[in-house]
């Protein structure tokens, strides 16, 4: 395989800079072959552990479509290994192979389909809304802390039942789960090094934080079920397999983190790219009802909000004229692969009326592919109508700025993005 004596990939200082310049980067790459090798260490155990980057469309979907030449139940969501139990406290299913996978993804997809959560759907306008209107008066504000953030996140918690009184306690584990080593999500100093010990205690504090929550929802729903999606996983039908506690805890830390994180990452990318190209803007606001959908799906292109997964050899294979041995760790960057000039015309171009757009924002196909794909959808739909409709004007008024992520992070978030607009009066004010 390639070998790439580039070191800025492995490196904190290349997650912190802009998008397009690490997609500039991702490009070079990308022409040196599809199996790039890394090495770096393992902070855990001091080792050096060596990884492949997948950077090419077809290659990403070579390995998602075959689960049983590259698994995921030896860690999709982190580069280096971690235990079992961290593995599936913090990924739930998405760590796991079948038939674990099957069992316990078929359980939630069940109540998961758009018919079922059809009150879920409903109430996007709403809390849209709602958002909005605690922030419409300002003129300026930051988009992640006002509408990015709180918005999918909002959702999730009535979704699952979560009373609004604890939507903090989420919003703060959430943001230390997915803040990929920033130290201010963390909780410590600018100028601090925290052990590696004390991160992952924080890791789990946060983790342990909303299984706690989900078990006292869940025991009040087996005394008095509502409709919320918790109720429904608790109380299946007589011949229906169910979650176990422990399995309904992992799923909820992996809806609130990457249901939430994703989506208010692409909000983000989404109103800097219109900000940058303001005939995009145009174009997406002269016909809302015509371009929402390509644009939806250009800003998940673009931004791609995860960053990677990973999959892990369980036998020799061929790959694209490459071998691949049996345990070697391979990271899809699904950025990369989205901008595969092979697959996309003028792929460093946005385009809201781009298609078709076969990108793999969602995850490759397989049965690995997002759960929550036309709930991301349609929330990211809703809130660029309604901003477009409530602030039509809003701007960014300075640069996106990305989290301080220790290495490559799952999901490359923005963590402050400056905004300003003429200021409007709430609805029904």
């Amino acid at each position: 395989m390639t070998t790439t004596d580039t070191p800025s990939l492995i490196t904190p200082e290349f997650w912190h800079r802009p998008l397009q310049e690490r997609m500039a980067d991702f490009a070079a790459l990308r022409e040196q072959g599809p199996f790039l090798r890394y090495e770096l260490q393992n902070q855990l155990t001091g080792e050096q552990e060596a990884f492949y980057a997948v950077t090419g469309m077809r290659e990403v979907l070579e390995l998602s479509r075959r689960p049983k030449e590259f698994c995921s139940g030896q860690g999709s969501v982190s580069i280096f290994d971690m235990p079992e139990e961290a593995r599936e406290f913090f990924g739930s299913f998405i760590e796991m192979d079948d038939p674990r996978h099957a069992r316990q993804r078929g359980i939630v997809s069940r109540t998961f389909t758009p018919k079922q959560l059809q009150g879920v759907l409903d109430s996007v306008e709403t809390i849209a809304d709602e958002v909005i209107d605690d922030m419409c008066e300002k003129g300026e504000v930051d988009l992640v802390q006002a509408i990015s953030q709180p918005f999918p996140l909002l959702i999730i918690c009535d979704m699952m039942g979560i009373p609004r009184s604890e939507f903090d306690t989420v919003l703060d584990a959430t943001n230390v789960i997915l803040g990929s080593g920033d130290r201010e999500l963390l909780g410590f100093a600018p100028d601090e090094e925290p052990p590696i010990e004390a991160i992952i205690g924080k890791l789990f504090e946060s983790g342990l934080a909303l299984t706690t929550l989900l078990n006292e929802v869940a025991e009040a729903r087996r005394k008095n079920p509502t409709d919320d999606l918790t109720s429904k996983l608790i109380h299946a039908n007589e011949d229906d397999d169910m979650l176990a506690p422990h399995e309904l805890a992992a799923f909820f830390i992996l809806l609130a983190v990457a249901g939430n994180d994703t989506t208010r990452t692409a909000i983000s990318h989404g109103v800097s790219l219109l900000s940058d190209n303001p005939d995009q803007r145009d174009i997406w606001q002269r016909d809302l009802d015509g371009v929402t959908p390509t644009a939806v799906e250009e800003i998940v292109r673009v931004a791609s909000p995860v960053t990677f997964m990973r999959r892990t050899a369980t036998l020799d294979v061929e790959v694209s004229g490459h071998q691949i041995s049996e345990g070697d760790k391979l990271i899809m960057f699904y950025g990369a692969a989205n901008r595969d000039p092979r697959v996309f015309d003028d792929p460093e171009t946005f385009d809201v009326l781009r298609s078709p757009n076969p990108h793999v924002g969602f995850g490759g196909p397989g049965p690995h592919f997002c759960l929550g794909a036309h709930l991301a959808r349609r929330e990211v739909a809703v809130m660029f109508r309604k901003l477009f409709e409530r602030l039509p004007d809003l701007t960014t008024t300075a640069a996106p700025t990305p989290l301080e992520a220790m290495g490559p992070p799952l999901v490359g978030g923005i963590k402050r993005l400056p905004v300003s607009f003429t200021p409007t009066a709430p609805l029904g004010r």
